[in-house]
């Protein structure tokens, strides 16, 4: 999925071949899904705005100057969908509060979770990232789980890199206490 190839679609869709554009939705759909569905966390919702996603990219791929990757562009494109989603239907999640962590803390709750198989590591993380407000779980999701740079998301998500790297670091805080919570209690009980 290279830039150089990415390009080579893009040009042809701009050149009159419509069809080379289902190869794009064909590669970036999961993906733009995947965003839309932490974002909204609802699935009919998350299919809409991926809908709107690629006729906003097929409507504006003359824009696309290749500054950054066309992932990044997605992206970016995907994200204010959302944002402009959850603005229309104004819904509210509830917040969950920082807890301050000591380095105790913060290994008892490493230990914990190494206690737990991969895939109830991998339920949990994904129920606690729908307890985070919705560009959060965004947040954490293009760094974790997309893998994508720092720098990548500050043009993703129009902010500073040193922005990103504080509310990642504030998402991480609060994501680490909605884990604890969820966590300690299996752990405990499973011991007991």
């Amino acid at each position: 999925m290279g830039h150089i190839e990415d390009q080579h679609y893009i040009n042809l869709v701009l050149n009159g071949n419509t069809n080379a554009f289902a190869t794009l939705v064909d590669r970036y759909k999961d993906m733009v899904y995947s965003l839309a569905i932490k974002m909204l966390n609802n699935k009919e919702e998350a299919e809409e705005i991926a809908q709107d996603t690629f006729i906003k990219i097929y409507n504006s791929l003359n824009k696309f100057k290749g500054e950054s990757k066309f992932s990044t562009w997605l992206y970016k494109i995907t994200y204010n969908t959302c944002l402009d989603s959850l603005k229309k239907n104004k819904k509210e999640k509830k917040v969950a509060y920082i807890e301050d962590f000591s380095e105790h803390q913060t290994k008892a709750l490493e230990n914990s979770f190494d206690a737990i198989d991969e895939k109830e590591k991998h339920q949990a993380i994904q129920e606690c990232l729908e307890e985070l407000p919705s560009d959060e779980a965004f947040l954490i999701t293009l760094y974790y789980f997309d893998e994508q740079s720092v720098e990548e998301i500050s043009k993703i998500m129009n902010n500073s890199v040193s922005n990103i790297k504080v509310k990642l670091f504030r998402t991480r805080k609060k994501l680490a206490s909605i884990l604890k919570q969820r966590l300690e209690p299996e752990i405990i009980n499973y011991y007991e």
